[in-house]
């Protein structure tokens, strides 16, 4: 599947960076960014809050020609420019081939993109006004209609919409849209999500350092979370008192 990727490397101009002390050059990941080299059609971003995975995905999709609060390419809506400067200073190479389709997900911005949708009356979302559905439904609705083959497709914790159950359903989706072409680059707390058995999980919290899914805090903490809620629950009121 490697051959397939759209992208496969992204680098960093840190010689155009004039202060690291600003942000969002300030952040310890951007600090230590230097080039990253994907291989695999699904790369999942991992990292505790804060530690810049929404700064970086954003900064990604932007440099791809993506609006900073969703859409495709043909997006140019600004509600409130809050996005950083980072994507000035991320390079892709080259595209390995063209892309039939891109498309930027992200949940804190959703409804921006949903009204934006609407109000431009573009057809191919699915059969109801995005907004006349729950925000999970809406999430689903759009990949079902939206997401074609050969696609780039970057998703800012999706999980954020959807239900355990309705979270399988996208690892489904994922995976079709994998088998007919498409590469997925996704920021995520989901354990359910970076389960996906063709995917790449790179820690943000370690440099983007490959791990193995048992090894991630996001899958240990659940695991040991749900072995033993209610003893993990007095030990943390107990840690709290």
């Amino acid at each position: 599947m490697e051959s397939k990727l759209f992208i496969k490397t992204i680098e960093f101009k840190r010689d155009l960076v004039e202060d690291f002390g600003i942000y969002p050059f300030n952040i310890e990941l951007i600090k230590n960014f230097k080039r990253l080299e994907l291989d695999s059609p699904v790369t999942f971003l991992i990292g505790e809050n804060g530690i810049g995975k929404s700064t970086f995905i954003e900064a990604l999709a932007v440099a791809c020609g993506l609006n900073p609060e969703g859409g495709t390419q043909n997006f140019m809506f600004s509600t409130r420019e809050t996005h950083s400067c980072l994507h000035k200073y991320i390079e892709i190479p080259t595209f390995q081939r063209r892309c039939q389709t891109k498309f930027f997900l992200r949940s804190e911005s959703f409804y921006n993109v949903v009204s934006e949708i609407d109000e431009l009356g573009v057809s191919g979302y699915g059969p109801r006004s995005l907004h006349t559905v729950s925000h999970g439904e809406s999430f689903l609705q759009l990949i079902q209609n939206r997401f074609t083959e050969n696609g780039l497709y970057i998703l800012d914790e999706p999980e954020a919409a959807l239900s355990p159950t309705r979270q399988m359903t996208l690892l489904c989706l994922i995976d079709e849209l994998v088998k007919e072409g498409s590469q997925f680059i996704i920021a995520t707390h989901s354990p359910i999500l970076i389960s996906y058995i063709n995917g790449k999980i790179l820690d943000l919290n370690n440099n983007f350092k490959e791990v193995k899914y048992e090894d991630t805090e996001i899958y240990q903490v659940y695991k040991m979370y749900l072995d033993n809620p209610y003893g993990m629950q007095h030990k943390l009121f107990e840690d709290i008192d």
